[in-house]
């Protein structure tokens, strides 16, 4: 562990949703491995995901603790114990969900008040823009954490203020992305809903974002800057030198525990008999295939992929998320003898998958992914090929990045970005024909594998001992140990 970096302490502050919380989690523990104090504001039932990781943490000498605050369900509106975002029985409650994080302002300021030792700054997901108000009245910087790529900042950033996807006519129309260091052609029905007509509620939070983003003392970002050091300089002429990439955050997570852990202590299958089914197959011949936690597929398309992987011919893994119309695929599973069928070739996880020690098994050989940015950076640091099949949000960019930027995947020929919570109205985007064609080209393809191989271990060594992430971190803490005690005047 380094030395104590002079009584500094970080507060964390995630959006509670997986894919925000679980690299927050990483980072809160990768800077009180570097000797700060930290505190991760959470909720109860959030904290159970991560109390067995933190306590291992805790005993280890580790200056790391969560705030669990209790999580205003009814006054806002919701049911009880939807205190994550992959716990919403609908998608029409997210607004609501975010007002009760808002609900959260004045317990944390509290905490604040008392805090021992006293705030250094905070770090905050960038989707909870009053934090930045927060952090002002305390005279304490703010630093905003971005859960994905510079390059996906860049792109957004471009495409906003040239207004180019305006220009076409047609949602299918590609138009090219101004300013960018690679030619990145893209469709209006790519991008993520803050670019296409939305609510005025919508509107408003973006801007409100915006301008604590333009506010905040600097970003942090989980990524290496030998992945995209075209595009960290890119953000670098946009926001100004404060900008950290301190990833793969997912690297922290080094022993078996950890991986088998990461972000939810109870995992749907046995680890150990997951291992072992790998254990079985000879080196890069499985698919791992898996769609993220709060992607909502139909049916009628998770029938497609079932039958596109078994149609591969290759052994697979493949984690089916529990909650959305879940039954009724169970049902055609049971009614068609699904798992009977691929007995023997094939592996279904229904829920949560220890997806780091799966992608770290030298069994895998290519990763089918929804292209979260989380997932992406895993199988980057993993040295795998990508199968990719974006849904929604801003994955159409971290597309572009893997296939267009790094030559690391192939496209199963997803076109259409889903809206959040209408989901339902899609059917069938992606066939089965398609599936196969995609995993065959990139559980065949020699340099894809290679480039992908070369990433992975860049990864690891920025992530490593003197490596780009390990100094970033450093200059980090530097960088408020300098400032601290410093009040940042209220505007």
């Amino acid at each position: 562990m380094a030395s104590k970096s002079c009584e500094l302490h970080f507060v964390l502050i995630p959006l509670f949703c997986p894919g925000h919380q679980i690299p927050m989690v990483d980072m809160g523990r990768l800077l009180a491995h570097h000797g700060v104090t930290v505190t991760i504001v959470t909720t109860p039932l959030n904290a159970i995901r991560f109390k067995t990781i933190i306590d291992n943490d805790v005993a280890s000498g580790v200056r790391i603790r969560l705030l669990s605050l209790r999580f205003p369900c009814i006054e806002a509106g919701l049911p009880e114990g939807c205190e994550n975002i992959d716990a919403l029985p609908s998608r029409l409650l997210s607004r609501t969900f975010m007002d009760a994080i808002g609900m959260l302002q004045q317990p944390i300021e509290q905490f604040l008040e008392e805090a021992k030792p006293e705030p250094s700054c905070i770090i905050s997901d960038r989707n909870i823009p009053w934090t930045f108000d927060v952090a002002r009245k305390f005279g304490i910087p703010r630093l905003a954490f971005d859960g994905t790529s510079c390059f996906t900042i860049v792109c957004s950033h471009f495409i906003h203020i040239s207004k180019i996807h305006e220009t076409v006519s047609d949602d299918r129309e590609t138009f090219t992305v101004p300013g960018l260091p690679d030619r990145i052609e893209l469709t209006k029905a790519q991008l993520p809903s803050e670019f296409n007509p939305g609510s005025l509620a919508l509107k408003h939070m973006k801007e409100q974002i915006r301008i604590a983003d333009m506010g905040s003392y600097g970003l942090v970002v989980n990524s290496f800057e030998e992945l995209e050091s075209n595009y960290v300089e890119e953000y670098r002429k946009v926001k100004g030198d404060k900008i950290w990439c301190i990833g793969p955050l997912s690297n922290c997570n080094k022993g078996k525990p950890d991986m088998a852990q990461r972000g939810n202590d109870t995992v749907s299958v046995d680890v150990a008999q997951c291992l072992q089914w790998l254990d079985s197959w000879p080196e890069n011949s499985v698919v791992y295939a898996c769609l993220g936690t709060i992607s909502c597929v139909e049916p009628i398309q998770l029938i497609e992929l079932a039958t596109g992987l078994e149609s591969s011919n290759r052994p697979f893994i493949w984690v089916i998320r529990e909650g959305y119309k879940s039954n009724e695929f169970k049902k055609w599973e049971n009614e068609e003898k699904f798992e009977e069928r691929i007995k023997g070739k094939g592996l279904l996880i229904h829920g949560w998958a220890p997806q780091l020690s799966i992608l770290s098994h030298k069994a895998v050989g290519g990763f089918l992914t929804h292209c979260g940015w989380n997932s992406v950076l895993e199988g980057i640091s993993a040295g795998l090929p990508m199968i990719t099949w974006p849904l929604l949000a801003e994955q159409f960019f971290n597309e572009k990045l893997v296939v267009s930027v790094l030559g690391i995947g192939e496209r199963v020929g997803s076109e259409i970005a889903m809206k959040w919570g209408d989901e339902d109205k899609y059917g069938v985007m992606v066939k089965r024909e398609q599936i196969v064609e995609a995993i065959d080209k990139v559980m065949d393809g020699e340099m894809t594998r290679k480039r992908a191989m070369e990433l992975g271990v860049l990864a690891n060594k920025a992530f490593g001992n003197s490596g780009s992430s390990c100094l970033n971190v450093k200059r980090l803490i530097q960088d408020i140990k300098q400032i601290s005690g410093k009040k940042f005047a209220e505007a």
